[in-house]
């Protein structure tokens, strides 16, 4: 199998360009960017061949590609690899409308192609440990729900990360959608209502972007859950955020963190400690189901639909911030 990487806008690309290759029987036969300076970096930093495009990636007929553009772009290449006939792994979100994001999925579905989101926090261990619980009935019903995906301004890493146009927004844009995902995927129920705040208190006038939010979903079964998803982390934190979630069940509680398998390291020449992961890579068990879904003509575990369900309460909860109200979905 032949995968291609279109555009390595995302900082997630470069760790990507290693998961593909570690897949037996997967080739990366290549890279294509619109900027050709960062083409060039990569390909050069990761001895991978570049296309002059991306139309000229597609004509060498890979059978998948990964599209790890800006989040507004994500749409015209998504539909450029359909229109080819070829598979696609779309980073998160998938959108930045919603109108986008239902395009995007019927334009996979009319040209029979898989459409897989990348929400990787479905392969983490620690959650599939929950997941397990919760489908045996071990926990009962699900009551509530408090969470936290938080991180630092990743301006640093990509400017176009706080460009509102790129982006779609900040830190509601940014990091509702993991949780909103792995939520409906615990609770199997929509949410049915979203009320956001949001604000700029942290990072001051430099970022034009959200950096604050807390988001309440209300799910069709009954239950609640709160997400914090503000880049809250500060430059001297071990790492750039986390993901947490309590769980109020009707057997106890449950707390699971996604990130709790590290060793904190401290370097004489760093002015922070980090940490190094030790636990089980949920991007390498991610991509591994994306070909493996493909080898066997299926569904992936996270479909493009996930991807157009976590587009539609981030685009509620931006109704919400402006209204003051509860929006209904």
């Amino acid at each position: 199998m032949k995968i291609g990487i279109l555009s390595l806008a995302h900082l997630h690309a470069e760790a990507y360009i290693d998961n593909v290759r570690a897949v037996p029987g997967v080739e990366l036969m290549g890279l294509a960017d619109e900027d050709p300076a960062r083409a060039e970096h990569f390909a050069r930093q990761s001895g991978t061949p570049h296309f002059a495009s991306y139309a000229h990636l597609l004509a060498a007929r890979p059978d998948a590609v990964l599209v790890c553009s800006e989040n507004a772009r994500h749409r015209p290449l998504v539909e450029q690899a359909a229109a080819a006939g070829v598979h696609v792994l779309c980073e998160k979100p998938l959108a930045t409308r919603v109108e986008d994001a239902r395009a995007m999925v019927a334009a996979c579905q009319q040209a029979g192609v898989t459409l897989m989101t990348a929400f990787p926090m479905r392969f983490s261990t620690p959650l599939l440990e929950i997941k397990k619980l919760l489908d045996a009935g071990h926990l009962g019903q699900v009551y509530a729900c408090n969470s936290t995906n938080q991180g630092e301004c990743p301006a640093h890493l990509r400017a176009w990360f706080v460009d509102p146009e790129l982006a779609g927004g900040g830190a509601l844009t940014d990091h509702i959608v993991h949780l909103a995902d792995v939520l409906r995927w615990y609770l199997h129920s929509e949410v049915t209502e979203v009320y956001a705040t949001a604000n700029r208190i942290l990072y001051g006038a430099e970022v034009t972007v959200e950096t604050g939010g807390l988001v309440l979903l209300t799910f069709a079964s009954g239950a609640i859950a709160s997400i914090d998803c503000s880049w809250s982390k500060p430059p001297y934190y071990p790492t750039w955020g986390g993901l947490k979630l309590d769980l109020i069940t009707e057997k106890g509680l449950v707390t699971v963190d996604a990130f709790k398998q590290v060793l904190t390291v401290y370097r004489q020449q760093q002015q922070r400690p980090a940490w190094a992961y030790w636990g089980s890579d949920a991007n390498q068990a991610m991509i591994d189901e994306f070909v493996a879904a493909i080898r066997a003509q299926r569904p992936p575990a996270v479909t493009g639909e996930d991807g157009l369900r976590a587009v539609e309460i981030v685009a509620a909860a931006y109704r919400s911030v402006h209204s003051g109200q509860p929006e209904k979905l």
